[in-house]
């Protein structure tokens, strides 16, 4: 028998009444110690003390300028994207 993992979701937010725009992204991923960004198959790990912002933002924020969804804070790591594999690492 697998061991479960509990998970307790502090805050949710609605994107679509919350917008969260570039700068306001960067202020809540600028502090994390990893963002893992996923789009399709392609998943990606990014440090944003080293890696380029610009090229973070590219990643994470969605055509509309507002933070992709779903966008997951795990205590000072960010997810953002959806991919089965990494959510099955994750979770």
């Amino acid at each position: 028998m697998l061991d479960e993992k509990q998970v307790i979701i502090k805050a949710t937010v609605n994107a679509r009444k919350e917008r969260i725009d570039a700068d306001a992204a960067w202020d809540l991923l600028q502090s994390a110690t990893s963002i893992t960004t996923a789009k399709g198959k392609k998943i990606r790990d990014w440090n944003p003390e080293t890696d380029d912002k610009a090229d973070i933002l590219k990643q994470v924020m969605g055509p509309s300028g507002n933070l992709r969804a779903p966008a997951l804070r795990i205590k000072d790591t960010f997810v953002i994207g959806f991919n089965k594999e990494l959510y099955d690492q994750v979770f």
